[in-house]
Order: C-alpha cells, then sequence, then structure tokens
C-alpha cells in the first residue's frame, strides 16, 4: 500500500532496489517542427511494484508499449503511475496502462476512488519516494528511485541537461531553485521533463 511519511533529504536511501529504464525519451520541437512535443517516459521496477512516470504525449503508442515489453512487464502489469504535473504532454497516455493507480501531488486514484494523500513523502516501493518539487508549476513533484548505483529523480524541474536555467512555462522561478538544490542534494542522474537523463554538474 501506498502511505506517506515526512521525507529529509537524510531520508532518501543512496542505493537501494529500484532498477530504472527510459522508455522514451522526451523533446520540445523535432525535426524542425515547433509544434511536436513529447515527454520522457520512465519505467521503475521495484520488488513487486512497476511504476510508470508520466506516460504523455509520444508519436508512436505502439513504440513505446515495444519499450515496456522488451524491460518485461505488460501494459496490465503497472500498478503505478506518476503524473509529475497536470500538462498533456505528460500524462495523456495513462490510460494504457489499465490496473494502475495513479499518483499526483494530491490524491491517489483508483477505480472510482478519490484518495487524497500528499505526494511529498509517499513511499511508492522500499526504494522510491514522491516530493513536491514545485517551479514549472505549483502542483510538480517527482520521482525518487535508489538504485544499486545511485539516486535517480524523474523530474520537470528541468526541460533537458541544458536546463533552461529560466523555465519559460515556470510558474515559480524562486520555488524552482529551491527545488532543484533538494534534488542536487539527493540524485546522482536527473531524468527531465524533455531529454534524456544526465549526471549533474556544477552548472546543473
Amino acid at each position: 500500500a501506498v502511505r506517506s511519511c515526512p521525507v529529509t533529504d537524510f531520508e532518501i536511501p543512496v542505493t537501494g532496489s529500484a532498477e530504472v529504464h527510459v522508455l522514451h525519451e522526451g523533446y520540445v520541437g523535432l525535426d524542425g517542427d515547433d509544434e511536436r512535443v513529447s515527454g520522457t517516459v520512465t519505467l521503475i521496477i521495484d520488488g513487486p511494484a512497476v511504476i510508470v512516470v508520466d506516460p504523455g504525449m509520444v508519436a508512436d503508442r505502439g513504440a513505446l508499449l515495444a519499450a515496456l515489453a522488451a524491460r518485461g512487464p505488460r501494459p496490465e502489469d503497472v500498478t503505478d503511475v506518476v503524473f509529475s504535473h497536470h500538462h498533456p504532454d505528460h500524462t495523456v497516455n495513462a490510460a494504457l496502462f489499465p490496473n494502475a493507480r495513479i499518483h499526483d501531488h494530491w490524491a491517489v486514484y483508483e477505480g472510482d476512488r478519490w484518495l487524497e494523500q500528499d505526494a511529498d513523502g509517499a513511499v511508492l516501493a522500499p526504494s522510491v519516494r514522491l516530493l513536491r518539487t514545485p517551479g514549472h508549476t505549483s502542483e510538480d513533484i517527482s520521482t525518487v528511485a535508489a538504485t544499486a548505483d545511485g539516486v535517480y529523480a524523474c523530474t520537470h524541474a528541468w526541460w533537458f541537461a541544458g536546463g533552461p536555467e529560466e523555465d519559460p512555462l515556470g510558474t515559480d522561478a524562486a520555488a524552482l531553485k529551491t527545488s532543484r538544490a533538494r534534488l542536487l542534494k539527493l540524485a546522482t542522474v536527473i531524468i527531465p521533463g524533455h531529454g534524456a537523463p544526465f549526471r549533474p554538474g556544477e552548472s546543473a
């Protein structure tokens, strides 16, 4: 069962049992077409938990499901879906996973049940936590997974490895700066909203 607990930076495991796989690498603009946008979709497996983060807009749903199958799970095996925030490019394909509970910043949705729960501190699996990280929107959350080789954070605090330094659609620049600082204390790998994973350096 999902549970909540107060989370401090020191309560995130440094290593853990999760496995993290990027199923689809997102982008903003593709092949010269500025109207094409796609969020990064991530699979996290930790024991019986099979978690998909941000199943949003993709050019080919079949390719997304094939990437999932290549890692072992079927769509019906997915136990949890996490929305980092409620923009459609990160949410629109949630129904591909019919048995999943859906998590956002303030609730868990299962069947016809709306279960109010603050995401900050939610434990999805032994090595997987949700954290509130506002800035892009006031409702943003990040999914933090401890693996054998470090801590991964799926987040829209960055669009891609290059930033941008100032979020052009951000709702609160000060909150975003605070959220980035929180994540940089925890994560060895950032999986941004619209790009490939990167290891943060001094410029992150």
